[in-house]
């Protein structure tokens, strides 16, 4: 089993908190997580239908009649449970009630913020960071791992990341977005995200993704904002002295996920990365996306920037978090 970091913040905050949310996109090892961290608990997976249906008809029964600890993982296919958490773990008074997991975190995050401020503990599980895929494997080299990503299965399996990578955007696109997100053109939606895949790095053009996917600019930013939500995309801002700036400026995109960067890119192995000309975007994805993840294995909200002046003088990452700098070239 890969070690994650994130455990003891996860036993922290669960002393501190009646609840915890650990939100991360698809397969990052939620689940897994969860599940060891708290292995005295009762599990309820929403993902079964039956229990979702359960869930969303009687939810006042569904939280009463289980045990106090209990991790309800895909929460957010249950909005209606949180009013009700919110009652319950009020009226025990007891930190660590319950663990809510979910790799939606446009849907989990805002009924969290309604039902459950300032009563829960939030922390966010991405793909594995290089640093636990060092401790997992000491043989990892960072190219091998820029190419085949962070994702648990792909690590442990040895599956082909073409393969796992092929899977995991259809589950993406036919679930996600075409069930919870109602985007109706998906052929469109696919040459959306491989397009952004060519700006990993790059300033945000919202007018040049909209006219290469055939979509209006309005709809790209709709997109874009989808893909940041479902943990595929990020964004860094500029910097500047004047906080007030950094909303108009615009910002740099960035993949959670190197492997599914390359795997978009049509890169095929580790040896063609290294050979390919997007390996210095990759790699400044690469430590872009390590930074936040450090950070957000220890409970910690990153501060990550950009700089750029009118001079072209750049500075690719600059991390307030701790007070580090750093450049990628």
């Amino acid at each position: 089993m890969i070690n994650r970091i994130m455990a003891d913040q996860m036993r922290a905050q669960a002393q501190w908190f009646p609840v915890l949310s650990v939100t991360g996109p698809r397969q990052s090892g939620k689940s897994t997580l969860v599940k060891s961290v708290f292995d005295a608990y009762a599990y309820a997976n929403l993902e079964d239908p039956q229990l979702r249906r359960e869930a969303l008809e009687d939810p006042v029964g569904f939280i009463r009649t289980r045990p106090s600890k209990l991790i309800i993982d895909e929460a957010q296919y249950a909005p209606e449970l949180f009013s009700v958490i919110q009652v319950v773990s009020d009226e025990r008074g007891e930190a660590g009630q319950y663990i809510l997991s979910g790799s939606q975190n446009f849907l989990l995050t805002k009924r969290i913020g309604q039902s459950l401020a300032g009563r829960v503990g939030l922390l966010k599980l991405l793909s594995v960071s290089y640093e636990e895929c060092r401790d997992y494997n000491p043989a990892c080299s960072p190219e091998s791992f820029m190419f085949s990503g962070g994702y648990p299965r792909l690590l442990s399996t040895g599956m082909p990341a073409s393969m796992f990578f092929s899977s995991y955007l259809d589950t993406y696109v036919e679930r996600d977005v075409a069930e919870y997100l109602d985007v109706r053109n998906l052929a469109a939606f696919r040459r959306f995200v491989r397009l952004c895949a060519l700006s990993a790095g790059n300033l945000v053009n919202y007018s040049s993704l909209a006219r290469d996917a055939d979509i209006d600019a309005r709809t790209a930013k709709a997109w874009l904002s989808m893909l940041d939500a479902s943990y595929i995309t990020f964004t860094l801002q500029p910097y500047y002295r004047n906080a007030g700036k950094r909303l108009t400026k615009s910002p740099k995109i960035y993949y959670h996920d190197t492997g599914l960067l390359c795997y978009l890119l049509g890169i095929s192995s580790a040896e063609q990365l290294v050979s390919s000309e997007y390996f210095g975007a990759i790699c400044e994805n690469f430590i872009v996306s390590e930074t936040q993840k450090r950070h957000l294995n220890r409970g910690v909200r990153p501060e990550l920037y950009f700089y750029r002046d009118d001079r072209k003088v750049e500075v690719d990452l600059l991390d307030f978090t701790d007070a580090h700098e750093k450049k990628a070239r």
